[in-house]
C-alpha cells in the first residue's frame, strides 16, 4: 500500500480513525473493515448513520462534508480516500 501525506496524515492513520470510530459507533467487527466493503451492503450503514460518520469526520479532521459529494463515496476506501483529498 502506498501511504499518502495529508496535513501531515497517512492513509493509515485516517484508515484507524475511521475504522475505530465505525467499530465503537455501530458495533462493526473490526474484521469486516477492509477497503472493498461497501457501506450500505456490507455495513448496514443507513442513511441517518451518514450524519453521524459526517460529524465525527468533522471533527477529527476537520471539513465539513458536502452531501453531493458523499452520494459518490460506496466503499470504506472511498471514504477514506475522500478524507485525504479534503483534509490537505
Amino acid at each position: 500500500m502506498i501511504l499518502k501525506f495529508i496535513s501531515g496524515m497517512k492513509k493509515d492513520e485516517v484508515i484507524a480513525k475511521v475504522n475505530e470510530f465505525l467499530v465503537e459507533e455501530f458495533e462493526l467487527d473490526a474484521k469486516l473493515l477492509v477497503a472493498d466493503a461497501k457501506l450500505r451492503d456490507d455495513l448496514d450503514i443507513e442513511s441517518l448513520d451518514f450524519v453521524d460518520i459526517a460529524v465525527e469526520i468533522e471533527k477529527e479532521f476537520g471539513f465539513k462534508i458536502k452531501g453531493e459529494e458523499m452520494v459518490e463515496v460506496m466503499t470504506l476506501d472511498n471514504l477514506y480516500d475522500y478524507i485525504l483529498s479534503k483534509s490537505s
